[in-house]
């Protein structure tokens, strides 16, 4: 009898570990990417779904997805407007989905931002209020009030999927009459440039044009493990810049644009933050000539879970290498640069292929290298 329930206690512990580690980083699927001077990177999907609007899973699913990516904020958008799941899951309350998540991921340093999806018909389209403190305010007949209310509760507000081909046939986002009136009522303040699969470099030149924040989202409705990674990529994530890992840095710098949309290797995002993000991704481990030689080997590391695409840009060649090469995610490579003659420093200048700052614009990034 002893021995049955040292045995049964040993199952329960192990059960108890076994759902512990749930909520710690799986190996390959925690996101990584640096702080960059001044700030602290903060990885953070901004737009989720649950079965308390029109998603497939239960809140606490949601923060176990992102406590295994590692990151550091999420928010449960749920429709405000739309709840197909209503006969099954009646609930006048709309802040419930938002209670639940915090619950389950208290202690574990995962921010919930309270936040809800405002969901018209085009030329209003869906939106995102965050850091919100009551979504059932929110409800309204008049599509004027959510924004206007949101705003009263200190929301951050961005515009969700502009070019979705079902309100805009064309697949370009149409800035209508309505959202240019949030944007000068100070109601409206980003835009998604990434959301779900797609990049629309139009929505990319409306936040330059209007100066609103650039986002990048999942819009998840069923499983993160079925839909990105099972394919051997992430989701979709808004890196944002913070003074310090809080809601209120956060918020402070979402509400500056201090943000670069980020899905797999693509990365989106103004050049004040996007260069120094690249140039924090990509370490330089050591700068030394080959002997009796004149050409400098140079070993580079990509520090983040995001491959990197280059093109040289320098006033020198490679040798055996291609002017276009890959440092895949968290791997080194050795670039071997054809000085001509020994120098004390020379700039290794690269193109970002995969990087964007505007449609169709490639920031160049710049190392120092001292060679030893």
């Amino acid at each position: 009898m002893r021995f049955t329930t040292i045995l049964l206690g040993a199952i329960f512990l192990h059960a108890a570990c076994a759902q512990a580690q749930d909520h710690q980083h799986a190996h390959g699927h925690a996101l990584s990417y640096p702080d960059i001077p001044g700030f602290v990177t903060l990885k953070c999907d901004l737009h989720q779904h649950t079965v308390f609007s029109d998603g497939e899973v239960w809140p606490s699913i949601r923060v176990m997805e992102a406590l295994r990516e590692n990151l550091d904020a999420i928010s449960l958008t749920e429709h405000l407007e739309y709840q197909p799941h209503n006969e099954d899951i009646p609930h006048p309350d709309r802040n419930r989905s938002y209670a639940l998540a915090l619950e389950e991921a208290k202690d574990h340093g995962l921010m919930i931002i309270h936040g809800s999806e405002i969901t018209r018909n085009a030329p209003i389209g869906h939106s995102n209020a965050l850091f919100i403190s009551d979504a059932n305010i929110l409800l309204d007949k008049d599509p004027k009030v959510p924004f206007r209310e949101a705003k009263k509760q200190g929301g951050f507000i961005f515009w969700n999927h502009p070019a979705w081909y079902r309100q805009s046939p064309s697949g370009n986002p149409i800035l209508s009459e309505f959202q240019l009136e949030r944007i000068k009522a100070g109601e409206l303040h980003g835009i998604e440039v990434i959301n779900e699969y797609d990049y629309a470099e139009e929505s990319l030149a409306l936040a330059l044009e209007h100066n609103l924040t650039i986002m990048g989202t999942s819009d998840i409705h069923g499983l993160i493990d079925w839909q990105y990674l099972e394919k051997g990529g992430h989701r979709p994530i808004t890196l944002v810049f913070a003074r310090q890992k809080s809601p209120e840095k956060m918020k402070e710098a979402l509400f500056s644009g201090n943000t670069v949309a980020v899905y797999n290797s693509l990365f989106v995002g103004r050049p004040q933050f996007l260069i120094p993000l690249l140039r924090a991704c990509v370490k330089v481990n050591t700068v030394a000539y080959i002997p009796n030689t004149n050409i400098l080997e140079v070993e580079l590391e990509n520090v983040s879970s995001s491959d990197l695409l280059f093109e040289n840009q320098m006033g020198y060649t490679f040798y055996s290498k291609p002017p276009v090469f890959e440092i895949p995610a968290k791997t080194k490579t050795t670039l071997q640069i054809k000085t001509l003659e020994r120098r004390e420093k020379v700039m290794l200048r690269l193109k970002a292929l995969g990087a964007y700052t505007a449609p169709g614009t490639h920031p160049e990034v710049e190392w120092e290298l001292n060679p030893g």
